[in-house]
């Protein structure tokens, strides 16, 4: 779908955009074909719509099903060794897994089969959009480059959204094989 200027021209847009094209932050984002059961995963492809409702809405990022959650938060996977984890905090793109999908994914994703931690989180808040960069041409938006923008950032208007980003503040890094953890 092309994008186009908005009518105020401080951004882009769709010819025929719809209310759920937008999310809360005001980002527009890609779209694409949601067929619910159909085809089979492919690691590593990343579809924007499920992976935004997945990542709000705290739905496994595998099979849609709620996360896994205890007391002690929620799960998920970090492409990481618990020694790597950053004292302020890690911001992923990646959505939260239900227990069943993180064992699955563990082994069948390419960059969790190497290293990966799983962790209880806590505390989280949505902290960016990664996406295709568009500035102002003369006639109609021109595609600049691939970036990744925090929610803060006043080229917002400007990015067309693939992928939220979720900055992880309280977590606890936890053995996915103990069934109590």
């Amino acid at each position: 779908m092309p994008v186009v200027f908005r009518r105020d021209r401080r951004g882009i847009a769709y010819a025929d955009e719809r209310s759920f094209d937008r999310d809360a932050h005001g980002v527009l984002w890609e779209r694409t074909p949601s067929q619910p059961g159909r085809g089979v995963a492919q690691f590593g492809k990343v579809h924007s719509l499920r992976q935004r409702l997945c990542m709000t809405g705290l739905r496994c990022q595998i099979c849609g099903a709620p996360a896994d959650r205890t007391p002690d938060g929620v799960l998920w996977l970090i492409d990481a060794h618990a020694g790597e984890l950053l004292p302020v905090g890690e911001t992923t793109a990646h959505p939260p897994v239900c227990r069943p999908c993180a064992h699955l994914s563990s082994r069948a994703c390419p960059h969790l089969r190497s290293q990966q931690v799983a962790l209880r989180v806590r505390r989280f808040r949505p902290s960016g959009v990664r996406g295709a960069l568009y500035l102002p041409g003369p006639t109609a938006p021109r595609l600049f480059d691939a970036q990744t923008l925090p929610l803060t950032d006043p080229r917002l208007p400007w990015l067309l959204g693939s992928q939220l980003l979720v900055h992880l503040i309280a977590y606890t890094p936890i053995d996915l094989n103990d069934p109590t953890a």
